[in-house]
């Protein structure tokens, strides 16, 4: 049985973990879980009316309040919007992460998902995965860490690739029981409304998030749901142990 219970949840831009994994962060901290939810970048560019500045503490602050809602810790990699790049300084801070956080299981976005900060930061979290137990890089005041986490991709945004092509998760978790939790999470996100309803005609961005959770939730027959896919090549582990902590929640399609 795994002893370590730690998750961490690498994304692009606060308010991405609350869409679409919220409510299985929100299950594995019933579970005994320490979660830490990790943004590359502050959202520094989400706003029509705020300097970068000011919208970068302001969603900092965001995400810190919403994770505090799980007993979780928020860490920001100081990366700008759109100009988050797979190079070295910026991998080894993913990797630096990994090493500190000491994940037994990683969350990351959809590497076929709407943009550009979204799959860099997918393929990022991948690689850090990958070496973050690697003794030649190394980075000082941090040890490797080792095994490599179990990591689980979430849904893109829109459930589409950007051809419009549908990805189907391979399992859903039933969030059904903390789904309040989730809504309360997002909600915490209060600067992006304005932005969402100008850049991207959401308005009630909460509610957008209910439906996306529905559309899950209906293909395992619950209210709602979160889909996810398992990174299986190696050498990560090939077990489910989302599986074996959430049991009956977690249906494999």
């Amino acid at each position: 049985m795994n002893q370590n219970k730690t998750a961490l949840c690498l994304v692009a831009h606060p308010d991405d973990a609350e869409f679409f994994c919220a409510g299985t962060l929100a299950l594995l901290r019933q579970k005994g879980w320490d979660i830490h939810i990790a943004t590359m970048a502050p959202g520094d560019c989400g706003t029509t009316e705020y300097s970068r500045e000011e919208i970068s503490r302001i969603r900092k602050a965001e995400a810190a309040k919403s994770v505090a809602m799980l007993d979780g810790q928020y860490h920001c990699m100081e990366e700008g919007d759109i100009f988050i790049m797979y190079d070295r300084p910026t991998l080894l801070k993913a990797i630096e992460l990994v090493r500190r956080v000491k994940p037994a299981i990683v969350f990351t976005l959809c590497p076929d998902d709407y943009m550009v900060d979204h799959t860099t930061t997918s393929k990022l979290t991948m690689t850090a995965c990958f070496c973050c137990g690697v003794p030649n890089i190394k980075i000082e005041g941090v040890e490797t860490y080792e095994p490599v986490p179990y990591l689980f991709y979430m849904d893109p945004v829109g459930g589409r690739d950007i051809l419009g092509d549908e990805i189907l998760p391979r399992m859903v978790v039933n969030i059904t029981d903390v789904y309040d939790t989730k809504e309360k999470m997002l909600a915490c996100h209060e600067s992006q409304r304005s932005w969402l309803l100008q850049h991207h005609g959401v308005d009630e961005f909460v509610e957008s998030m209910k439906k996306i959770s529905a559309r899950r939730g209906d293909l395992i027959d619950a209210p709602y749901g979160e889909g996810f896919r398992q990174h299986l090549g190696e050498p990560f582990p090939r077990d489910n142990i989302l599986k074996d902590e959430l049991g009956d929640l977690l249906h494999e399609l």
